[in-house]
Formats: C-alpha cells, sequence, structure tokens
C-alpha cells in the first residue's frame, strides 16, 4: 500500500535534496531520487536470502505479439496460408525445428527449454501484456504488482544497486508496483544503451560538483540531520536519513556505477550481441544480474504484424536471434548461465492463417515461451500446438503456471500471501502449478 501522510516533514524540508539530487524525474518508472525516497518511506526493513537455483533473472519481452509459428514453433508440412512465408530449419535438438530467421538459437537449442503450449484468453495488447507481467488476469478492482516488483518486495537489494530495473524505460503500466508500495516500482534507465552517448540519469554527480564538493555536502548534511534529529523524533526523519544512506551508497559505490558503464566492455564482445537495440540491451542487462541486480526487463523490436509479416519479422527477429544466443554463450561462458533465468515471452502468439495483407493477428489460444539457465533443463521442448498452430494440443500452460515456475526458480513461494489495500490478502499467484517437468 502506498504511504500517504499529510503533513509529512519530507515535504517540509524537500529542499534538503539538492544536496545530493544528480539527475532528473521524468518518463515512467521511478528515477533515483524517486526510487531512494519511496524506498525509505515505505519499505524500510532486512530481508533474508531466500535460496533458489536461479540468483538474477532477465526477461526479454517483445511487444506486440510474436508469431510462435515464425519463431520456436514453425508448421512445415501445413496449407501455404498457415505455413507463412519462412521455412524451418534443424536445431541441435534431433526432430526438433525452428523458424528459419533463428539460425543462432537454433544451433544452441541443447541448451534452451521451449514451451509450445502456452495459453491464455486475452487478445487484447493491454490484457495480454498484463497476464504476462504479473502472472494476473486483469481486474477492475485491483492493481496487481509486476514480477519483478514482487521480487523486489520479497528479496530486497543486493551490492547498493536497485533489486528491478528496467531497460531502457518501464515498457508498459502493468511493469510496475500494482498494490505493493511505489518503493518497489522498476528503476528506469531513461536513455537506451544502444545509442552511442548512452548515460544512465542520476548516477553521476553534476558537472559543477566535485567528489570533494559532494563530500562537503555530505557532511554538512548529516550536520542538518542531527540538527534536526535533535529537534523531533520522527519516524519521518529517520526514514529521510537512511534515504540519504542509500542515496550515498548508490552514487559513491563505483561498483554499482560501473555496473550500468556498457564502455568497460570489450568491443569484441559488442560486436558478438550486436551493435542493435536488442544486443546492447541486453549486454547491459548482463551486467546489471552479474552487479546483483535481480531483476532485469528490457524490450526488443515490435511483433505486431497484422500486415506483411515477412518484412516484420525480418526486421526484427535476426537481431534478436543473434542477441539472446550471444547473452546465453556470455553467461555460460562467466559460470553465470546456472544461476541466471533468461526468458523470452510475448502477449500471445499470432493466428494460425496468414490474413489478406500478409500478417497475422492476434491470438492466445496458444504460443511459445523460451527460457534458459536458472534451473530448467537445457535441451527440452515442452507441450505442442496442433498440426495448424491454433491449439493447445499436449501439456498445456497458463500464465498463472508459469509465474508460479519463475518464483520458484528465484526462491519465492508464489501462494504466500501479500497485503493489499484494506489489509487484503492476496496471494503472489493464485492458482498456478510448478512446471516440475521443465526444471533440471
Amino acid at each position: 500500500m502506498k504511504p500517504h501522510c499529510p503533513g509529512n516533514p519530507l515535504e517540509r524540508y524537500s529542499s534538503r535534496r539538492e544536496f545530493f539530487y544528480v539527475g532528473l524525474l521524468g518518463g515512467l518508472g521511478l528515477s533515483l531520487p524517486g526510487f531512494l525516497r519511496q524506498q525509505a518511506m515505505g519499505a524500510q526493513k532486512f530481508y533474508e536470502t531466500k535460496e533458489g537455483p536461479a540468483k538474477g533473472i532477465i526477461h526479454i519481452f517483445l511487444p506486440g505479439g510474436m508469431a510462435h509459428q515464425e519463431s520456436f514453433d514453425p508448421k512445415p508440412y501445413a496449407p501455404a496460408e498457415y505455413r507463412g512465408p519462412f521455412g524451418a530449419i534443424d536445431t541441435a535438438l534431433p526432430g526438433i525445428q525452428f523458424g528459419e530467421k533463428l539460425p543462432h538459437l537454433a544451433k544452441m537449442a541443447d541448451k534452451l527449454t521451449v514451451i509450445r503450449s502456452m495459453s491464455h484468453g486475452e487478445a487484447a495488447h493491454e490484457r495480454g501484456t498484463h497476464n504476462m507481467f504479473t502472472g494476473y488476469r486483469p481486474s477492475p478492482a485491483l492493481e496487481y504488482p509486476s514480477i519483478g516488483s514482487v521480487i523486489s518486495h520479497e528479496l530486497g537489494s543486493k551490492n547498493n544497486l536497485p533489486p528491478y530495473v528496467c531497460v531502457p524505460n518501464v515498457p508498459n503500466e502493468f511493469a510496475n508496483s500494482g498494490y505493493l508500495s511505489s518503493a518497489y516500482g522498476p528503476f528506469a534507465l531513461g536513455s537506451d544503451p544502444a545509442q552511442g552517448n548512452f548515460k544512465v540519469r542520476d548516477l553521476n554527480l553534476p558537472g559543477d560538483v566535485s567528489e570533494e564538493r559532494f563530500n562537503r555536502r555530505r557532511s554538512l548534511l548529516e550536520t542538518v540531520d542531527y540538527h534536526f534529529r535533535s529537534l523531533e523524533d520522527s519516524d519521518a526523519l529517520e526514514s529521510m536519513d537512511a534515504f540519504y544512506q542509500h542515496a550515498y551508497k548508490l552514487i559513491s559505490s563505483e561498483k554499482a556505477r560501473e555496473a550500468f558503464n556498457l564502455a568497460k566492455e570489450d568491443d569484441k564482445l559488442k560486436e558478438r550481441y550486436g551493435k542493435t537495440q536488442a544486443g546492447q540491451r541486453m549486454l547491459l542487462a548482463r551486467r546489471l544480474i552479474e552487479a546483483g541486480t535481480r531483476f532485469v526487463s528490457l524490450t526488443a523490436g515490435g511483433w505486431d504484424h497484422h500486415d506483411n509479416i515477412k518484412s516484420g519479422i525480418e526486421g526484427n527477429l535476426p537481431s534478436v536471434d543473434k542477441a539472446v544466443a550471444a547473452l546465453i554463450n556470455d553467461l555460460e561462458e562467466r559460470g553465470m548461465l546456472d544461476s541466471t533465468l533468461v526468458m523470452v515471452t510475448s502477449e500471445f502468439g499470432r493466428t494460425p492463417k496468414i490474413n489478406q495483407t500478409g500478417g497475422r493477428d492476434h491470438w492466445p489460444r496458444v504460443f511459445s515461451v523460451m527460457l534458459a539457465g536458472g534451473g530448467v533443463k537445457k535441451g527440452y521442448v515442452h507441450g505442442s500446438s496442433d498440426a495448424l498452430g491454433g491449439e493447445v494440443d499436449t501439456d498445456g500452460v497458463t500464465v498463472a503456471d508459469l509465474a508460479t515456475t519463475i518464483y520458484g526458480q528465484i526462491g519465492i513461494t508464489a501462494d504466500k500471501e501479500l497485503m493489499a489495500p484494506g489489509n487484503r490478502p492476496i496471494e503472489i499467484v493464485d492458482g498456478g502449478q510448478v512446471l516440475s517437468s521443465i526444471l533440471a
């Protein structure tokens, strides 16, 4: 529940924020000051480290609805109007094929789990996206928190880094904290790592503030804080002090700042990922997970291909294929794959039959999700769609099942109850089952 306190001392002394403010507010999500202020006001508690195979999660969301027929579930023997404009290619798994525009991932299919039997009932973008980000169907009565926000709430910060980061910005309203305090909302970068002048807002001192001046301001602030504490016995002031301490830790921590510094990466590695939107976002995601961020959410491309799906796939899928494959290989080479869950999702699939404008329309009845690392099986395909890619054929998976499994892999019990407004206990996920068959 978002804290609300009329006459809060934080408001009376808001000008004191100028002592450390180092960026601009803006965009969806929280800037550093907003993130830390809300955390101090509503989220001050100690966390116990929970055990799970995954220590971090990278969620690669493909907004618009990626066609499963052109990616992880091709139908090479279906009639042409169902098969689509592309062929299928063999993978590293005998008898399993991917769409021809996934050559890199096809070669490493023995490292992946592919779910071909995802399904839900929401054909609108917003409602399907809500499902995939929260594990719940939308409700007019309650705003559900995103998976990233629940992880932030349950596991907290590590190594002075925000536990939940969106690259480059919060992709939609359902990626936020819902009924939880906004303290658990995502930290949004504010700029795209694919840009040549990429620089994360809020993590650098203004040009006219040297380290020495910064430290002097800190000393002055400590004196002012001591004065206020001697005058007033206020929980809000204590929280404000904690807020400043956290702010200084992040701003002054070289390790925390360096997690966002793509300039530290070798140019050859950048080329492996691809100097594209998808490639550089995924490379930054790996740096953040490596440094201690628990959940990174990023988007790549646009997949609402109602018209000319051939051109749409050709413009989007190759860079994603290359980047995801590079991310998985990079994590494996660093010994991080088993402890990092990578998931590629979209809000739904596309219609089994090509429409009159050469595209496919919204189709939630069956679609595909890809997972790698984080304790899931290597070289496994779960479930199937029918011969035309229009319905679940075997081993259907619900959104609640997927969310329950993801939470379990990072050490969160999905049927735990959190408190919604009005002291209403709400399960993190309602009714999902752990997909034990996909776990290593």
